[in-house]
């Protein structure tokens, strides 16, 4: 649906404060510096042989089978670069057609 101001929530990015996206930024950096161990390039991440996505947490023993490990760990990457194109979708098509997508679910119209 539509915010307040009308216009599709892709427009609706510009209408936040400065502020606010700063905020949103400082976060997100500070939760990433914590959970790779203060460490800021991909150089140092890794450095100690932790391979992405391994932060140490597996409290299911999900791990413990390496062939099971190795199908999450495709089914994950691919899982992720389906909902980078199903994202891109719906940018695009808030782009296109100046509604939202559940507005457009509802009130489908053709683009002329």
């Amino acid at each position: 649906p539509m915010f307040q101001n009308g216009k599709p929530p892709v427009d609706d990015f510009f209408v936040v404060p400065a502020a606010g996206l700063w905020q949103v930024f400082f976060a997100i950096g500070a939760i990433e510096f914590f959970t790779n161990g203060f460490k800021l390039t991909p150089g140092d991440m890794f450095s100690e042989g932790r391979e992405a996505g391994d932060l140490g947490f597996d409290p299911l023993g999900c791990g413990k089978n390496p062939e099971a490990l190795a199908r999450r760990r495709l089914v994950e990457v691919k899982n992720g670069r389906l909902a980078m194109i199903a994202f891109g979708g719906m940018l695009h098509q808030q782009l296109l057609t100046k509604q939202g997508t559940i507005e457009q679910l509802v009130n489908f119209k053709a683009i002329q």
